[in-house]
């Protein structure tokens, strides 16, 4: 299987998960939203989803 580079960007996931909770008929704040996002980066490391490097 080839292997292929992803950025995971916890902000774009904090507003793609605000986005979808207000459409649902939540409204988290910005602080609840970002703990979602990091809470699925976790996850996802977790689950050898993604492997976190050091930035450049």
């Amino acid at each position: 299987m080839k292997e292929a580079d992803v950025v995971i960007d916890t902000e774009e996931i904090a507003e793609f998960f605000y986005m979808e909770l207000v459409k649902r008929g939540y409204i988290p704040t910005e602080l609840e939203a970002f703990d979602l996002a990091d809470i699925t980066f976790e996850y996802m490391l977790r689950k050898a989803m993604i492997v976190e490097e050091e930035a450049w």
